[in-house]
């Protein structure tokens, strides 16, 4: 049965379907000795697939892997930068780093730090940031000055945005200093640099945005201790589970 090659690659853990969308454009994928186009269709069963002049097929298909990751300033959120910035892949020992599809499920953006979920299961991935899904996102977030409760619930409420509206967001003060105050922010969406520019146009700056969780995935392993920046685990199978029940409860 033919399905659209991204999701195929997608489904052998090759890369996410962003990621195989790439691949295409790039020249980096063939079907029956062809170059792949956008929006081509294959059969998993019949067709010979290869990227980068090497077969893959389901067969082949390293284990899955999840991983939690704390993502330290200055890097990036992706698999290969072009500016040969440091990217997250690089935090990874070699093993992980290459021939199993490992990629980032979403992204942080360089200048903040935190929980960051690495995967080579492209369905998941696809799942998690689908923007009709909505896995909640904790982070604390230092900004310049002290938003009074007036602008926190103009926050709370959604705030015009490239024209449309954010979702509606859980924000509360957890401490305040003489010209700062840390808030925590829990969201159900992520456009690009959302936190940051809803601070900037409510008139208090994003000094320092850090994810302390990805649902109830946290930096500290249940009854392990927290990792530090550029450090990784494995996720547990309980936490595990708690995404694979997410997806489930979706369809």
């Amino acid at each position: 049965m033919e399905e659209r090659l991204q999701k195929v690659l997608s489904q052998w853990g090759v890369a996410s379907r962003r990621q195989a969308e790439e691949m295409i454009r790039r020249s980096r994928v063939r079907v029956n000795g062809e170059l792949a186009y956008l929006g081509q269709k294959a059969d998993p069963q019949r067709d010979t697939i290869t990227v980068d002049d090497k077969r893959v097929s389901a067969v082949e298909r390293p284990d899955l892997v999840y991983l939690l990751l704390h993502k330290g300033v200055g890097i990036v959120s992706t698999c290969h930068d072009p500016q040969g910035r440091k990217t997250v892949l690089d935090l990874l020992p070699a093993q992980l780093r290459s021939g199993q599809g490992i990629h980032p499920v979403g992204r942080l953006d360089v200048d903040s730090t935190g929980a960051l979920i690495l995967t080579n299961d492209g369905e998941l991935t696809y799942w998690l940031t689908h923007p009709r899904h909505s896995i909640p996102k904790t982070y604390r977030v230092l900004v310049e000055g002290h938003p009074p409760e007036s602008v926190l619930r103009m926050w709370r409420q959604g705030v015009l945005l490239d024209g449309k509206k954010t979702r509606p967001a859980q924000v509360k003060i957890i401490d305040k200093f003489a010209s700062t105050t840390c808030l925590e922010i829990i969201l159900k969406e992520g456009r690009n640099r959302q936190i940051r520019r809803v601070a900037q146009q409510l008139g208090y700056p994003v000094l320092k945005l850090h994810r302390t969780a990805i649902g109830s995935i946290q930096l500290q392993a249940p009854g392990g201790r927290c990792l530090h920046e550029g450090e990784y685990r494995h996720l547990e199978e309980s936490e595990i589970r708690f995404l694979q029940k997410l997806k489930a409860d979706s369809h």
